[in-house]
C-alpha cells in the first residue's frame, strides 16, 4: 500500500471518508458482492482470517456475523477510518482486532493467518504497490491458506467501462488504469499463488467488480 505519508483516502479527500458507508450503499451492490466474497472463502471455525485494507470493517463485521468462531483481524492505512472501524465493531457487540498500517510490512509474523480477505483496496495501489502488497499476503498467510479479492477490473461492457471513469476521475488514472487491464491475476500468479480464480463479476453504477480466489503453495516459496 501507499506510504502512510502519502495514501489517498478512500474517497479521494480526508473530510469525505465520514461519508465512505453510505457512498458505497447507494453506487454498488455493496452487500452482495461482500458476501460472495466471504461465502468462498469457506471460513472454518478457529481461522484466523485477515482483512486488508479493511476501512471501516463493513467486510470483517459481515463476515464475523457469520463466522462466530473464527478470529478477525483488520489493517489499514488510514487511521481516521480505523476509528469509525472501531466505533462501528462496538456497536455490533464483536471483538475485532485493528492495526494501523505504514503501508510496507504488514505487522503480523509469517504463517499467521488461514485466509486474507481483501475489498475496494488495490485500484488505490499503483502496479509496483499492488506487487508488493501480494508479496507480503503471501507472507502472512499460512501454507494452503487463500486470498480473496473484490476490486474493480475490466469493464464487463461499454458502459461499464464509461462510468468507471468517474472512480478513475477521483483515485487517479496511474492506478485505476490497471483495473481496466485486469492484471491481478497475472499479479497473483507471479507474486506465487496458485489455483488463481475469477469467482464472480458485478456490475455497479461506477465500473464492474470482479471476485478473485488464489492460493498459497502448500510448502512456502519465501
Amino acid at each position: 500500500m501507499p506510504d502512510s505519508k502519502n495514501y489517498i483516502p478512500a474517497l479521494k479527500y480526508d473530510w469525505l471518508t465520514r461519508i465512505y458507508d453510505p457512498v458505497l450503499q447507494l453506487t454498488m451492490p455493496e452487500r452482495k458482492f461482500k458476501n460472495a466474497l466471504i461465502n468462498q472463502m469457506n471460513v472454518q471455525a478457529n481461522d484466523k482470517v485477515l482483512d486488508f485494507g479493511c476501512g471501516s470493517l463493513t467486510l470483517s463485521i459481515m463476515a464475523a456475523l457469520k463466522h462466530s468462531h473464527a478470529e478477525f483481524y483488520g489493517v489499514d492505512i488510514d487511521e481516521k477510518i480505523l476509528s469509525i472501524a472501531k466505533k462501528k465493531v462496538a456497536g455490533a457487540g464483536l471483538t475485532i482486532q485493528t492495526k494501523l498500517y505504514d503501508g510496507g510490512r504488514l505487522p503480523y509474523p509469517d504463517n499467521s493467518f488461514n485466509k486474507v480477505m481483501s475489498s475496494l483496496v488495490f485500484h488505490h495501489l499503483t502496479l509496483r504497490q499492488k506487487y508488493s502488497a501480494l508479496e507480503e499476503i503471501l507472507r502472512v498467510l499460512k501454507p494452503s491458506g487463500t486470498v480473496n479479492i473484490a476490486d474493480f477490473a475490466k469493464p464487463a461492457n461499454v458502459l461499464q467501462r464509461t462510468s468507471f471513469y468517474t472512480i478513475q476521475l477521483l483515485d487517479g488514472f496511474e492506478t485505476t488504469q490497471d483495473s481496466v487491464k485486469n492484471v491481478l491475476p497475472a499479479a497473483l500468479r507471479e507474486t506465487g499463488f496458485l489455483k488463481v480464480n475469477e469467482t464472480g463479476v458485478f456490475k455497479t453504477m461506477v465500473g464492474t467488480v470482479r471476485i478473485f480466489s488464489a492460493q498459497k503453495p502448500n510448502q512456502s516459496i519465501l
